[in-house]
């Protein structure tokens, strides 16, 4: 009965304001799990709930020296983890960085033109695609987003070019001095090629049957919100690597569609009824080119 009561006692002293304070600090908790969860951390985070166990046994039955080492390393364990943990770190406050607050519409260019040069380079990159798999062409191409690729652009060569078909065999034909490196396109233009990305940091899970180029476009998605395109040289599947995640087997019309829907503004999705004849119409003509230049 004195447990009911105090269990009363505390939960009618509360207010609005606890309850508010009690669910953001949930909320912070199971971000905090949900994304440690799928990282080194995670082992982190066990090994600090059995020093805290183990911390609590030696202080019931007064173990007075281990419990001062377990006080000790408890105390300055937060400065290990900032050290040891300093990418994970960096890739969370990246992703808090990259908040809903940049996409409100007084924020974004949503201008017709700007719109209009998207399309356009989601296009061209969607015809080269299927060319480059018909003709198992390997090819990498970032579209970058919010988070500018400064470090990644000065490993390459600067081009800011209109992206087009020919554009992109030039910069991927197997003999071309930039063929080996991403192409980066920002705000609708081929803004670098040749560019090298990061390595993924949890590369001993990926997958051994995938290359140079898939390993490094799901670097590159880890350590910014870029969308990165890729076409296997052995196999010639079109790929897609976004938040640290490859998926695969795109078609034109797929990969199209998914770049529209994670690139172009959400209102003017309406006004794209006619973009997939359209795309259509083009890509004939772009493999009517390509095929003619191979005879």
């Amino acid at each position: 009965m004195t447990i009911i009561k105090s269990i009363w006692s505390i939960f009618s002293t509360l207010s609005l304001i606890d309850v508010l304070d009690i669910s953001i600090l949930s909320f912070i908790i199971y971000k905090f799990v949900k994304i440690i969860r799928e990282t080194r951390a995670a082992q982190l985070a066990k090994g600090i709930v059995f020093l805290l166990a183990a911390y609590l046994v030696c202080d019931m039955v007064h173990l007075k020296t281990m419990e001062f080492l377990l006080s000790v390393i408890l105390n300055n364990g937060f400065i290990a983890i900032l050290i040891m943990f300093q990418p994970e770190l960096r890739r969370t406050l990246e992703k808090v960085g990259r908040t809903s607050v940049s996409k409100i519409s007084f924020l974004s260019d949503r201008s017709p033109e700007h719109i209009s040069k998207w399309r356009k380079a989601i296009n061209e990159i969607c015809a080269v695609c299927e060319s480059f798999s018909a003709t198992t062409t390997g090819a990498l191409i970032v579209i970058e987003q919010k988070t500018r690729l400064g470090e990644e652009l000065e490993t390459g060569t600067i081009m800011e070019s209109i992206p087009s078909v020919e554009l992109f065999e030039n910069i991927f034909y197997p003999k071309a001095p930039l063929h080996d490196g991403a192409a980066i396109i920002r705000d609708g233009m081929v803004l670098a090629a040749g560019c090298f990305l990061p390595k993924p940091q949890r590369e001993q899970l990926i997958n051994k049957n995938l290359g140079s180029r898939h390993r490094a476009a799901i670097g590159m998605s880890e350590n910014s919100d870029a969308i990165v395109v890729v076409v296997s040289e052995e196999t010639g599947t079109i790929s897609v690597a976004h938040n640290g995640e490859l998926t695969r087997n795109y078609t034109s019309k797929s990969l199209n569609k998914f770049l529209s829907n994670l690139i172009i503004p959400n209102e003017d999705k309406e006004n794209q009824k006619n973009l997939p004849i359209l795309s259509d119409l083009e890509r004939i003509v772009h493999e009517q080119k390509f095929f003619k230049r191979k005879k």
